[in-house]
């Protein structure tokens, strides 16, 4: 584990996670719900950060739809799946775009970010996000949110290198995120 020394000491306000990769198994592309798997212990920091009444959600790029390799249908399906599976979270946002889309919802564009952290009423400095690539750092980045950074086989040392902070584990990003407040 490692974070930068400009890594914010007060304690989030809420909490977005990637979706695939970070609280769920990366399927590339998954349109089918029994496919969803949860990351080890993911259902567990969740049920912890609910009990501790911060809110949580999750930020997900799926380009698929842009590509016609998923319909919106099928991600929703798969979305309620992850619910199924990890409880309820306070929001969703889903960029639905392209690369080459220009949006600003994808990551690492911050729209993801800045429409939940207003959906939720907090401001963005008081949000934290978790993600797996450096994409998930970069929206975190450019909304003024903090990242942590939980890499697995797929993010680039690259982006770890770059990561404000890292984990080895999504235990260990919230654990991060509190350490040293009062």
């Amino acid at each position: 584990m490692h974070t930068s020394a400009e890594l914010p000491r007060a304690a989030p306000r809420a909490v977005l996670f990637d979706r695939d990769g970070t609280i769920v198994v990366d399927v590339p592309y998954n349109g089918d719900p029994s496919l969803v798997r949860p990351m080890t212990g993911a259902r567990e920091v969740l049920d912890g950060l609910r009990s501790r009444g911060i809110p949580i959600g999750v930020i997900t790029n799926q380009s698929g739809i842009a590509r016609q390799l998923v319909t919106r249908q099928q991600v929703d399906a798969v979305n309620a799946r992850v619910e199924h599976l990890l409880g309820p979270f306070d929001v969703w946002e889903i960029c639905p775009h392209g690369n080459d889309d220009a949006c600003g919802c994808r990551k690492p564009a911050p729209g993801m970010v800045l429409s939940a952290s207003a959906r939720l009423g907090v401001d963005p400095c008081d949000v934290a996000v978790i993600g797996d690539i450096g994409a998930d750092m970069g929206a975190a980045a450019a909304a003024g949110a903090r990242g942590v950074l939980v890499p697995t086989g797929i993010t680039l040392q690259d982006e770890v290198d770059a990561a404000p902070a890292v984990a080895e584990s999504l235990a260990e990003a919230v654990e991060l995120l509190w350490a040293g407040t009062p």
